[in-house]
Formats: structure tokens, C-alpha cells, sequence
């Protein structure tokens, strides 16, 4: 890698956050293998499984959701002490951080300024998205359930924030969405804790996809896609297994449009659901390394490398591959818990392709020729086993608990 000049070539540090995130450790990996140096900051007393990749830094700040302010002020004077060349973020979290550390000795490789605010605004990007062409579901923009009357007929629906995370009582808060097949079904979540604005869309029975690249300056380079095979949780979630597929050659212009339009940088992930006509409906931009970003890597598409990389070095060209194999990859932490998930049942009676116990569990033990695993590496494999471990211990007991 040629990157020039005030300590950002090879063996540059970078600091990622927070390190508890899904793509964490294939981010690092990746990283390192460019030839950078990695230190991540996580929550204090998280004790991710990043901690078992070798040669990474690890730095306890206070955890957001307990004091967004402090949370600031510690990834801050990290910053200062530690002077990384770039700072990537790897979650929502950091993305918000981002858009609230006033620093010009670190390069932001991610979002900044209007484009923490369209990382982070799911009705910003739909406005943008529909603009440019792509196919966005018809949107109701209210502030209170409760003011929700609709027909019948238009049932069922998903009420979702706008806002991926909300700063309550000085405290980082993460609403998630609902589905409801009836006024009944929507009435039963008035109740839950609701932070305005909230959008209203029906819901749609399809097939999720994801579609990655690097956006420069000259467009997008190192265009590629996936389909989700499963969810850690069926209503809607990361995936635990995804496969690879061609990207679809329709979507690329609009695409690039809405990037381009929004003045976007870096990687990025457009998550699409497309229904069974095959119409590719627009869902959100994820302005942050994915969970799935394993499958992404073992095709040889570096996108965490590339963004850094082009941060650095107006001149970086990424080193996209000409023939990328086709690969179907897994996590296991997930698919385990995509058990129980399947076990615990549907929270709605909209979600009647809820899978049936017996056949997810056989599509989960059943290992095919050329499927990979989510954090793997040969020559660390107690990374596996601590990422899966840490995996179970959130997971389950949100689960079982009843927590969805």
C-alpha cells in the first residue's frame, strides 16, 4: 500500500469503535492485513471478542447509553493521546460520535458532517432515495402511534424510528421497529417507549439484499451483493447466513445517484427487500461496516482497507477482484440464536412465514460445500469460540428472557 506522508503509510494507527460491533473483528483483521495498525475503544466492562485478536489496542470509554457526553470527551482525549491517522466507526454509535468530535488531527473515514445525519436518518435517506430513482415503499411520517388511524385494507404495517439512535437524558437510546397485522396489533405497541418521528410502511414479504461498494469522488468502484438466507431474528435482523449474487445491473444507476446526490464517501451498505414480483424495494443506507462483512472480505472486496486507504491518500486505488468466487457465509453465535428466536415464535400474526422449528434446525447443522464462517481465521480460532461465546451470553438471555 503507498499511502504518503505525516505518519499515514504503512503501520499507520487507526483507531474503530466501538469494538462490541459485528463487523469488529473482520474489520481489524482486514486492517492489519493492509498493513495498519488497529486500536478500537469499547464500552467499559463490555470485554468484546476483539480482545482476542492479537495486536490490537483495546481502550475502555464510558458506554454512550450511560453518558453520551462523557462517552465524547473520553473517545476525545483517546484521540489526543493516542493520535491515530483515522478513525473508523463500526457501529450507529460511533457514526453519532463522529458527527460530535471537533478534531482536525484525525482523518474521518466515514460520515461526516450532513452525512452523519443521512447515516443515521432513515427519513433523510427514503426523501433521497426516492429522488434518485429507487423504489421506496409509500411512507407515513407521524409522531405518536397513537395518532395512527388507518383502513383495514392497508394492513399490515412496520412502525420504525426515523432516527437510528436517539440522545434521552443525556443517554444514547436505540429504538427498534414493529410489525402489526391489525389496529389491534398497533395498538398493543402505543404503549412501548416511542421516539418521534415514526415511520409507517406496509410491510413486505420478500427476500433481503444488500448492495456494497466504495463511493469516490469519480463514482463507485468495487460494486458487489448479497442475499440474506437468514435472520438472527425472522422479523428482522443481521444475517446469520448470507450468499453472494450477482449484483443487479438496474440498481446501479439509481444507486449511485443517491450516493452521489447525498455527497457520500467511503463504504457503504443500500439494504433493499425485494418482493416476490421482484420489485427491490429500498429499506435504509448503512453508513457503517456491516455485520455480513465477512462474506464481503472472503470474496476479496476490502472495503474497511479501501475506505482508510482513500481517506489517507487522495491517489489510493482499490485492488477490486476481477472473478470474486461465489460463496454462501455464517456466523454460528447467530444461527444459534436464530434457533431461538424460530423457538420462541412470531411476535405478530403478519409474520406467517415464520420458520417452521425442525427445518431451521436442520438448515443450521447441515454444513455445505463452500459455505465460511463469520470470524474465522486459521491461525486464531479462539477468536471464534470467544465471538461465539459472547454471542450466547447477549443474546439468549434477551430471548429467553422475552426480550425481542
Amino acid at each position: 500500500m503507498a499511502i504518503a506522508g505525516n505518519g499515514r503509510g504503512p503501520g499507520a494507527l487507526v483507531l474503530m469503535g466501538f469494538a462490541g460491533a459485528y463487523a469488529a473483528i473482520e474489520t481489524a483483521w482486514s486492517l492489519q492485513e493492509a498493513g495498519y495498525r488497529v486500536a478500537a475503544f469499547e464500552r467499559r466492562g463490555e470485554r468484546s471478542a476483539l480482545r482476542r485478536v492479537p495486536h490490537v489496542e483495546l481502550h475502555e470509554v464510558t458506554a454512550p447509553e450511560h453518558d453520551a457526553r462523557r462517552t465524547v470527551e473520553d473517545v476525545d482525549a483517546l484521540i489526543r493521546s493516542r493520535r491515530p491517522a483515522a478513525y473508523l466507526p463500526l457501529d450507529d454509535a460511533a457514526v453519532w460520535l463522529a458527527g460530535r468530535l471537533d478534531r482536525t488531527d484525525v482523518v474521518f473515514a466515514g460520515p461526516t458532517g450532513s452525512g452523519v445525519e443521512y447515516a443515521l436518518d432513515k427519513d433523510l435517506q427514503i426523501r433521497a432515495a426516492r429522488d434518485a430513482g429507487l423504489h421506496v415503499p409509500a411512507t407515513r411520517i407521524v409522531d405518536s402511534v397513537t395518532e395512527v388511524a388507518l383502513p383495514e385494507a392497508e394492513y399490515p404495517v412496520v412502525v420504525k424510528p426515523s432516527r437510528a439512535l436517539h440522545c434521552v437524558d443525556g443517554r444514547l437510546v436505540r429504538p427498534t421497529g414493529r410489525v402489526a397485522a391489525d389496529a389491534a396489533e398497533l395498538a398493543n405497541v402505543a404503549d412501548d417507549e416511542w421516539y418521534p418521528p415514526l415511520l409507517i410502511q406496509p410491510f413486505v414479504h420478500g427476500t433481503g439484499e444488500g448492495l456494497f461498494g466504495q463511493a469516490t469522488a469519480d463514482g463507485v468502484v468495487g460494486w458487489s451483493a448479497h442475499r440474506r438466507i437468514r435472520m438472527v431474528n425472522p422479523q428482522g435482523s443481521a444475517s446469520s447466513a448470507c450468499a453472494s449474487q450477482p449484483v443487479d445491473a438496474a440498481l446501479l444507476q439509481p444507486a449511485e445517484r443517491f450516493l452521489r446526490q447525498i455527497g457520500w464517501r467511503g463504504l457503504f451498505m443500500l439494504e433493499f427487500l425485494r418482493d416476490r414480483d421482484g420489485t427491490p424495494w429500498f429499506m435504509e443506507l448503512n453508513g457503517r461496516v456491516w455485520g455480513s462483512l465477512a462474506l464481503a472480505r472472503r470474496r476479496g472486496f476490502e472495503y474497511p482497507s479501501w475506505t482508510v486507504g482513500a481517506a489517507l491518500d487522495g491517489g489510493f486505488a482499490a485492488a477490486v477482484p476481477e472473478r470474486p468466487p461465489e460463496l454462501v457465509c455464517r456466523h454460528l453465535g447467530m444461527e444459534l440464536v436464530h434457533l431461538a428466536f424460530v423457538l420462541r415464535g412470531p411476535p405478530s400474526t403478519a409474520l406467517d412465514e415464520w420458520p417452521r422449528f425442525w427445518p431451521a434446525m436442520r438448515d443450521v447443522v447441515r454444513v455445505r460445500r463452500g459455505e465460511r464462517l463469520y470470524n474465522w481465521k486459521r491461525s486464531q480460532p479462539d477468536v471464534l469460540l470467544a465471538d461465539t461465546a459472547k454471542m450466547l451470553r447477549v443474546y439468549l438471555g434477551r430471548t429467553i428472557g422475552g426480550r425481542r
